[in-house]
């Protein structure tokens, strides 16, 4: 799968996947296509998962962890688990602003489309329009923001990569 071979957005795509289980759903395929060395998206291998960029890249450097092993919430980790999966958040995140010209990162937890832990790490920049930087990413408009290109976006890709290994 490229990251090009499909020009559909993470709501379009996960709409359909409301009623399955977090072992059948994207994050889990995405999963499998990271341990097989074949996840174009892929950034670095976490302690807890995998941080992949978004398919549609509303900001710059808009990336995803995804859990390994799937589980259907944070609730569902164990006490190590969990403080794992959330410090790897906050590593991102700070490898974000060291290799970017973010000002702020957000970071989101939601699940609600798709059915496995899954959180959104999003840098904000001072360059976004005022009325779209003081709301969330998710008012962007979707179907108009670019699809993850490895030409377009590759550096920020490999920039961040080359900051998680530094900061580990």
């Amino acid at each position: 799968m490229s990251p090009n071979s499909s020009n559909k957005c993470w709501p379009t795509i996960l709409s359909s996947a409301l009623d399955e289980e977090p072992e059948n759903s994207i994050v889990a395929q995405r999963v499998n296509l990271a341990r097989s060395g074949n996840n174009p998206y892929l950034v670095s291998r976490l302690e807890s998962g995998w941080l992949v960029m978004a398919d549609r890249q509303m900001v710059v450097g808009h990336c995803i962890i995804l859990a390994d092993p799937v589980v259907t919430s944070l609730n569902d980790l164990d006490g190590l688990a969990r403080q794992t999966f959330l410090a790897d958040m906050g590593l991102v995140g700070d490898a974000m602003l060291s290799c970017s010209d973010a000002y702020r990162i957000n970071y989101e937890i939601m699940g609600n489309t798709d059915p496995a832990l899954h959180a959104h790490i999003i840098p904000r920049y001072k360059s976004e329009h005022d009325a779209k930087r003081a709301m969330p990413v998710w008012f962007y408009d979707w179907h108009e923001a670019p699809a993850f290109d490895p030409q377009q976006h590759g550096e920020f890709q490999q920039a961040l990569q080359a900051q998680i290994a530094r900061m580990r």
